[in-house]
């Protein structure tokens, strides 16, 4: 049997217009001899007023409750699919996540999916059906509804498609595919043909909005590929798979940017074991996330310098946190806002020398200071002034050859 898994993200199905449009894709891989698992979000901005309308009942609101309450949007969204395919001649409903059913352990608002049966779905399919799947959700062992969180409906399609081992797993949204750098911000952006899953991992969690991270993560553990393409535009999009699957003459696939960052500094820390772990574990506890990390020691060995970025909306929560911590001695607190993580992203860095070499004198060469600087295996990030991440995407998009 060969199945396709098709997700449609809320901006496909944000009107009825748009899900008349979806109706003509899914009918298309019909004529293609597949047979279709249908995965799709809620209408666009429909989550985001169920959950305004928790927060007027209670700012306390149940998590159970929570749950329960948006994962409706779904529900409307794939009746509204089904009952277009219908009208068109085909065998089509909508299933609940419950229905079916797919099992989530964890806790509500963030669970994960971990068994989703079989046979229900694969009988419809063999009658010629095409069912419609309520994504972003699924049911706990105490048969209550849970939700998967953010990108919810993405990590659906991936894991259908593992249990169902579909031959492909097609993610559409409102955009065309990955792009080298986000095209609203540099309109010389490329869309990228191939992209690997950690590449992938690296630009969704730096701030690329194409999927969430966690859903990538499902793909490139379950080794599921996945197309991201758009439903408005018949071209094709961006395959995310595996490294040995990619042949690729770029050193750097990519370019990320965020504008949400700040950056904090405990000056004349003094130097001992687990003072790091004194200043991080409570702000861990308050949920608080904390990216690039620096630590300068002193000339006398006795006192250092500490320094991190967190976002913007955490600033004022850390402050009050570091100032109550009674485990820690430090001369002097400083926050900056106003500044833009900057991170080039490839592979190709593993084996090649001088990467970090050319993107340091790219930035020079346009006057942009960098003030902080991370790396990893496939990844170099730098902070600078949010002013300059214009100028340093340009420079850097330009320095790596990525505008070809």
């Amino acid at each position: 049997m060969k199945i396709v898994v098709l997700k449609f993200g809320g901006s496909s199905v944000g009107s009825i217009e748009k899900i008349k449009k979806i109706a003509e894709i899914i009918h298309s891989y019909r004529k293609s001899n597949y047979k279709i698992i249908v995965v799709s979000s809620a209408m666009s901005g429909v989550t985001n007023d169920l959950v305004q309308k928790s927060k007027k009942i209670s700012e306390n609101f149940s998590e159970e409750e929570y749950d329960v309450l948006v994962s409706s949007g779904e529900q409307i969204a794939c009746s509204l699919i089904a009952g277009r395919l219908i009208h068109k001649g085909l065998k089509s409903r909508s299933w609940l996540a419950w229905q079916i059913p797919i099992l989530t352990k964890g806790i509500h608002k963030n669970s994960r999916i971990n068994l989703i049966y079989r046979n229900k779905i694969l009988n419809y399919l063999k009658s010629n059906g095409i069912p419609i799947i309520t994504g972003f959700q699924g049911i706990n062992k105490q048969e209550r509804i849970t939700t998967i969180g953010r990108g919810g409906s993405d990590a659906s399609a991936i894991m259908l498609a593992k249990f169902f081992k579909a031959e492909r797993c097609i993610i559409y949204t409102d955009v065309e595919g990955v792009y080298t750098t986000d095209p609203n911000k540099l309109k010389k952006a490329k869309k990228i043909k191939v992209i690997s899953y950690e590449e992938m991992l690296e630009m969704a969690s730096l701030g690329a909005k194409v999927m969430q991270p966690v859903s990538i993560q499902d793909a490139r553990l379950n080794r599921i590929d996945v197309e991201v393409k758009s439903s408005f535009i018949n071209k094709s999009g961006t395959l995310i798979t595996k490294r040995s699957n990619i042949i690729n003459d770029k050193i750097i696939t990519g370019i990320s940017s965020t504008n949400n960052d700040a950056k904090v500094s405990l000056v004349g820390v003094k130097d001992k074991p687990g003072v790091a772990a004194s200043i991080f574990k409570p702000l861990s506890e308050n949920s608080i996330n904390v990216d690039m990390v620096v630590q300068n020691i002193s000339s006398n060995g006795k006192e250092t310098d500490l320094t991190f970025t967190i976002k913007n909306d955490d600033l004022n929560k850390t402050k009050n946190i570091i100032l109550r911590n009674k485990k820690i001695n430090f001369r002097k607190l400083l926050f900056k806002k106003g500044v833009s993580k900057i991170s080039v992203i490839g592979v190709g860095m593993v084996t090649t020398p001088g990467v970090t070499f050319k993107m340091f004198q790219a930035l020079a060469t346009k006057k942009i200071n960098i003030q902080v600087i991370s790396t990893s295996e496939i990844k170099i990030s730098v902070l600078i002034n949010r002013k300059d991440t214009k100028k340093a995407l340009e420079v850097l998009h330009s320095e790596f050859k990525l505008n070809k």
